[in-house]
């Protein structure tokens, strides 16, 4: 059905089925995996987050006996603070978004001698890699794989797992036109920070680019597209109708992206990957209501 509706042979990557509903419990975890085996009186752990980069830490933390701390901006998705908290993260609330709440993560690291955890890290990249492997392996070869970009372990995963099997596969970044720094990073070939990254699709919602991640995207991606928050709030509908999975914002805004180049797409075989489910309840209300949530 989804084929149908885009026009083109349309395959979707589910990571909303994993234990966190999301793709970056697999980052957790190596971060997790190697930080014990390389130290031998390992700290807590604490980072900022917008939710899913949390959960994955939280629940590496349970499974590896790490504590964890969490910076989240005030306002962020209720569902989400309830999740971390479940798996076991001590849960702080400070800043207007998620990059004041970065800021603060790291103070909080340097005064209180706790592991900072980024958002980017190789390691976290090496973890997301496993699931744009099964992906890229598991189907015929995709023209083209859209991918949603945060901070960027999504796209420069894919990026190297294309490289190492060899295949053509042109990546795609998306990103919010409301959140567009690592769209204006791709065109000016260096790391661009914006003033402001306001969008319900709060995945993505970041303003300063990490520059090792800008490297390789400016590399190894064909383009980065911006995207309507309409448009973004059509995909998750759109995914839900055909394939009745919720995604979260930016786990539909990939498709989304293949929306927004449907017709350069017609015919071809085409990726999309659904990079988690943690949507809250009321968001997903407004969507189904035919409506686009205000950030």
């Amino acid at each position: 059905m989804l084929s149908n509706a885009v026009g083109a042979e349309v395959w979707v990557k589910h990571e909303n089925h994993t234990p966190t509903g999301a793709f970056k419990v697999r980052g957790g975890l190596v971060f997790a995996d190697r930080y014990v085996r390389e130290n031998a009186n390992p700290t807590g752990l604490i980072s900022a987050t917008r939710g899913n980069h949390g959960q994955s830490l939280a629940f590496a933390g349970r499974a590896f006996g790490l504590e964890v701390t969490i910076v989240v901006p005030f306002g962020n998705s209720p569902d989400k603070n309830a999740a971390m908290r479940a798996f076991g993260a001590t849960l702080i609330e400070h800043g207007h978004d998620f990059q004041a709440a970065r800021e603060y993560a790291m103070q909080l690291a340097d005064s209180q001698g706790i592991h900072m955890v980024p958002s980017y890290h190789p390691d976290l990249v090496i973890g997301v890699a496993t699931y744009a492997r099964e992906f890229l392996v598991g189907t015929p070869e995709l023209d083209t794989v859209y991918v949603p970009v945060g901070l960027g372990s999504g796209i420069c995963a894919h990026i190297a797992v294309r490289d190492l099997l060899g295949l053509r596969t042109e990546i795609v970044g998306v990103v919010a036109e409301n959140a567009a720094a690592t769209a204006l990073s791709f065109a000016a070939g260096h790391a661009v920070s914006t003033d402001t990254a306001d969008t319900f699709i709060d995945g993505v919602a970041c303003r300063v680019p990490d520059p090792a991640a800008i490297e390789i995207i400016c590399k190894g991606a064909a383009r980065v597209i911006t995207v309507s928050e309409d448009l973004c709030a059509d995909a998750l509908r759109l995914m839900y109708s055909t394939t009745h999975n919720i995604a979260e914002p930016a786990g539909g805004l990939s498709l989304a992206g293949l929306l927004a180049e449907r017709d350069q797409q017609q015919g071809r075989r085409v990726g999309v990957t659904l990079t988690g489910g943690n949507l809250d309840a009321s968001l997903l209300a407004t969507i189904l209501a035919g409506h686009t949530p205000k950030p």
